[in-house]
């Protein structure tokens, strides 16, 4: 059987109240012990209030948004008459403007693709994907005709060995 109204108004006074005091800093056991009731409890009813709360504030944009996106077919309505039968210039980039702004309102828009090519539009050349490589070829990304640069994948492992003997030697160096 369901809870009865008044019990429920007093269950979402509760809550409302718990919330207030959360903003305030206090604790689910501070919360908890104002009301009288288990720390789970408080910890299940913030967290049933704060989703309730987050459900009424999506009903809200989308009350908005549908508030907002009728305001713009009115507008759209007024102005399309004019940009079509009548050819205004005015009229016709308003109708532009409009159209545009309803899209946006109702997340409608393409994403863009955004794609980075290499020489005449083909695929970028990676032979190693060594960061070298990546650096090098960043610094001539902004050149119309750059040459590509030749990279020998095995120069980079030579130089870490190098690198790492370099340190091992510094290391037996310490303990010694």
């Amino acid at each position: 059987m369901p809870p009865s109204k008044a019990k429920s108004a007093l269950v979402a006074k509760r809550r409302s109240e718990m919330l207030i005091m959360k903003i305030q800093g206090r604790t689910a056991a501070q919360i908890a012990e104002h009301f009288d009731i288990s720390p789970a409890t408080a910890r299940s009813d913030l967290a049933r209030a704060i989703a309730k709360a987050k459900a009424l504030e999506v009903q809200d944009a989308e009350l908005y948004r549908y508030v907002q996106g009728a305001r713009l077919e009115t507008l759209l309505r007024a102005v399309m008459p004019l940009a079509i039968d009548d050819n205004d210039l005015k009229a016709n980039e308003q109708a532009r403007k409009l159209i545009a702004d309803i899209t946006e309102l109702f997340g409608l828009k393409v994403p863009v693709r955004t794609e980075i090519s290499g020489p005449d539009g083909g695929a970028i050349p990676f032979s190693s994907g060594e960061a070298a490589e990546v650096l090098a070829l960043i610094d001539i990304s902004d050149q119309e005709h750059a040459e590509i640069p030749t990279f020998n994948p095995d120069a980079d492992l030579e130089e870490d060995d190098e690198d790492l003997e370099a340190s091992e030697e510094d290391e037996d160096d310490d303990g010694a």
